[in-house]
């Protein structure tokens, strides 16, 4: 229940910025506003978190990084592309995994429309 709460929310975030900003700019532009206006609402975020592999017994600092996660639960992958790819879809999934997340929104804002460019995961 909570979760389906949060998510709404965080979808009416995007909505908003989406609505000001149109389609069309650079995924790091949503990513700055969208983190404001999540902060505004007053949630607990974080901004390109590291995402670590453990493989065995070592642990990668691969690089791996969420583009925003708020209130340590839900994983935003953003995205401004034309289209959805499967990439897209498996790069959110492997946060999801690596993370130990439950929830993830892989919203694209280069589309009309922004709940046509949104799809939630639960993992």
């Amino acid at each position: 229940m909570y979760s389906n709460l949060l998510t709404s929310e965080i979808i009416g975030c995007a909505i908003n910025v989406h609505r000001i900003l149109g389609p069309g700019l650079l995924e790091s532009v949503y990513e700055e506003c969208l983190a404001y206006e999540l902060k505004k609402t007053g949630f607990l975020i974080e901004r390109q978190k590291a995402v670590p592999i453990i493989f065995k017994e070592i642990k990668l600092e691969c690089g791996y990084r969420i583009d925003i996660l708020v209130e340590n639960t839900v994983i935003l992958e953003l995205k401004s592309v034309d289209e959805l790819a499967p990439i897209h879809e498996a790069q959110i999934l492997t946060y999801l995994k690596l993370s130990e997340k439950k929830i993830g929104l892989l919203m694209n804002f280069n589309v009309t429309v922004l709940k046509n460019g949104i799809k939630r995961y639960c993992f």
